[in-house]
């Protein structure tokens, strides 16, 4: 008689929950960073949100600089290789292309508390230079790099006219910005009662970046046709 397949034996309660740990400090890490800055918050808050002690936050994060770059890592940088991948794949136009990464990054980041990373480095950046190197060689650049591969595309179809790409690409990333101001300082950035729509504001700003605001575009001066 066949000898019965063995299953293998479920693991330990306490080694689910050890591999679990890093998970949980990264979230709780990220809660406290939006809540109360990267400044204010400490690594014994952190552990005690996530329910350990703050040796063993150590065991994974020697420091908080550390966790803070593991939570941007794990929240922000790892989407850049998705998003690589869906430009490489697309096959429409460059416009729908736009369209498509800007709702991406409003469902994977703009609308989630990762949005706070940046709110963060906006208030905190000059008091710390070696997190805005870490958070400029990780996030700005890449991301910046994936929106130029998107212009360049639209200008090699003939698509888009030619351009200086440096400040075409902060004009893409400029909505962005603006939508995460007013995700975590509304206060600052909208007149008080205001019925704002994100979505909407996406469809306006992809048409305005497609269209222009001029109903036809006069002849132009500028050294860029």
């Amino acid at each position: 008689m066949p000898a019965r397949p063995t299953l293998p034996l479920p693991a330990p309660k306490r080694a689910r929950r050890k591999q679990a740990r890093p998970g949980e400090l990264l979230d709780a890490a990220l809660d406290l960073f939006v809540e109360k800055g990267y400044t204010a918050t400490r690594v014994e808050e952190v552990a005690a949100r996530a329910g350990v002690s703050k040796g063993t936050l150590f065991l994974y994060f020697p420091s908080k600089e550390d966790l803070f770059k593991a939570v941007v890592r794990e929240s922000i940088v790892g989407r850049f290789e998705e998003w690589g991948a869906l430009m490489e794949q697309f096959t429409g136009s460059t416009g729908e292309m736009l369209r498509i990464c800007y709702q991406s990054w409003w469902e994977r980041i703009g609308c989630t508390r990762a949005s706070g990373i940046t709110k963060l480095m906006l208030c905190e950046a000059g008091n710390f230079p070696e997190i805005v190197q870490f958070y400029q060689h990780e996030v700005i650049d890449p991301a910046h790099a994936l929106i130029r591969r998107a212009l360049e595309r639209g200008m090699a179809s003939g698509e888009f006219r030619t351009m200086d790409l440096d400040y075409a690409v902060q004009t893409v990333v400029a909505p962005l910005m603006f939508l995460t101001l007013t995700r975590h300082s509304p206060v600052a950035c909208m007149p008080h009662g205001a019925d704002f729509n994100p979505q909407a504001f996406i469809d306006h700003q992809i048409d305005h970046l497609l269209h222009g605001l001029c109903a036809a575009p006069p002849p132009s001066s500028h050294p860029f046709p």
